[in-house]
């Protein structure tokens, strides 16, 4: 984790939010690297999910909804986490996280084992439930008609307006609705980068279907399969990702089952993605507590009624981790430095390919070459340094292909293609470059 970090920082993929004054604890910037990358993964996730089908369509809803979402959907009652105070060093901790926390006093010791071993030293308040959701008011004023809460989760908006998007998209059951937004929770103790932090990313999808479909398990185990497939066209390797169902005694008394895809990161397996068949919970609450009437009518069937949910829910945040981890590489080369090397796939590459002047007397031929190329793909022109260390600066942001224009290619009209997960070199003709880059992008 030291070395992500400290690559995400060295090149521009994740930055401490506010690290001028300090930073603030769960709250992360995405550098221009970054955000390339993060963009890659949302397009990624909306074209599977979206638009290359029929059956689901997208919104975009508000941060903030009316607070009266969060009373029926149970989150203002039950959405919290529980919490201990160590009266010595003052810190507070998730109560069932306790084992896997250091303590802030003695950080050899986890919190669990400073209570324990160190008894007066890392002495533990009764546990007690924290509410995760973000306060905040609307209006002029600040009183309790005012209050209003940051959403933690993308899905409870999706459900409201569930008649509406049915209605505009004509979609009928079963169809989807999904989005791809920010979500905000108060976690006690954000850990593992950007793994768990408190501003976050959300890509998620209500699948409805007909609530006797929700007693079987057909698209309960179909969107298990789709999104567990997702993972593997993204360039996750096989090993490293598992398909875990939870127990009966884990399931939300709502839920008729939930599949956690989980991943090996580098502290461990930890959850990725959840796919829930959540029954018809959400639009109950919501038409109860609304009073509106959200139930669905099926022209051909003649029948009225609530729709029951398969829902997928993943992290932007946690895949980016995720493509991170499981793109880094540290590999010996012969003669040289060991070098350390994204091997992303391509699709997801921030810069797909890197231009080099051999000299800057070459400037000039090599932006017109680089400025033509970024009409199709997000390309960068670098002249710093020596070959070898440009070449290992697109190595680690996981860049396929740099291209370098010598001396040679004034007289011959051809330059160097190096690639980056074999350091194999090509010479190809500058008139012939965009599509051999196509053609290797496609295929890569």
């Amino acid at each position: 984790m030291e070395k992500l970090v400290s690559l995400a920082k060295r090149r521009g993929f994740v930055f401490q939010s506010s690290e001028i004054y300090g930073g603030i604890n769960g709250f992360w910037d995405y550098g221009p690297v970054g955000v390339e990358l993060r963009n890659n993964i949302k397009n990624f996730w909306w074209k599977r999910l979206v638009r290359l089908r029929d059956d689901v369509v997208g919104v975009d809803t508000s941060i903030i909804c009316h607070p009266q979402t969060w009373v029926a959907s149970g989150h203002v009652k039950c959405f919290s986490d529980p919490l201990v105070d160590c009266k010595v060093c003052k810190g507070r901790f998730r109560a069932d996280h306790l084992s896997s926390l250091n303590c802030l006093k003695k950080p050899s010791l986890s919190v669990e084992e400073c209570a324990v071993k160190k008894k007066g030293e890392g002495e533990l308040t009764e546990v007690r439930q924290f509410n995760l959701m973000f306060e905040t008011y609307v209006g002029a004023l600040k009183d309790a008609s005012s209050m209003a809460y940051l959403r933690p989760e993308t899905c409870q908006s999706i459900f409201t307006n569930f008649k509406n998007v049915q209605t505009v998209s004509r979609q009928k059951i079963p169809f989807g609705i999904a989005q791809i937004g920010k979500s905000f929770r108060n976690e006690i103790t954000p850990r593992n980068f950007i793994f768990r932090s408190r501003e976050f990313e959300q890509m998620e999808m209500e699948f409805f279907i007909h609530p006797d479909e929700a007693e079987g398990e057909k698209w309960y185990r179909y969107w298990v399969r789709e999104r567990a497939q997702w993972f593997y066209d993204l360039g996750i390797q096989k090993e490293k990702l598992r398909i875990r169902e939870h127990s009966k005694d884990e399931l939300a008394h709502y839920a008729k089952g939930c599949t956690d895809l989980e991943y090996e990161f580098p502290f461990g397996w930890s959850e990725l993605e959840g796919i829930a068949n959540r029954s018809n919970y959400d639009l109950s609450q919501h038409s109860q507590a609304s009073g509106k009437d959200l139930s669905y009518f099926d022209d051909e069937k003649k029948e009225k009624y609530l729709p029951a949910v398969i829902e997928t829910s993943l992290g932007v945040d946690r895949s980016f981790l995720t493509v991170l981890s499981d793109a880094y590489t540290e590999e010996a080369v012969e003669g040289e430095e060991p070098r350390t090397v994204l091997r992303l796939a391509s699709h997801l590459a921030p810069v797909k390919v890197a231009v080099f002047p051999l000299s800057k007397k070459l400037a000039e031929p090599v932006r017109k070459l680089e400025m033509n190329l970024r009409k199709n793909w997000i390309t960068d022109y670098d002249e710093v340094g020596s070959i070898g260390k440009r070449y290992r600066r697109h190595d680690e942001i996981g860049t396929p292909f740099c291209l370098t224009y010598d001396f040679q290619s004034e007289t011959d009209h051809s330059l160097t293609v190096r690639h980056r997960d074999t350091m194999k070199q090509d010479r190809i003709a500058i008139d012939q470059v965009e599509n051999y880059i196509k053609d290797k992008l496609e295929n890569h």
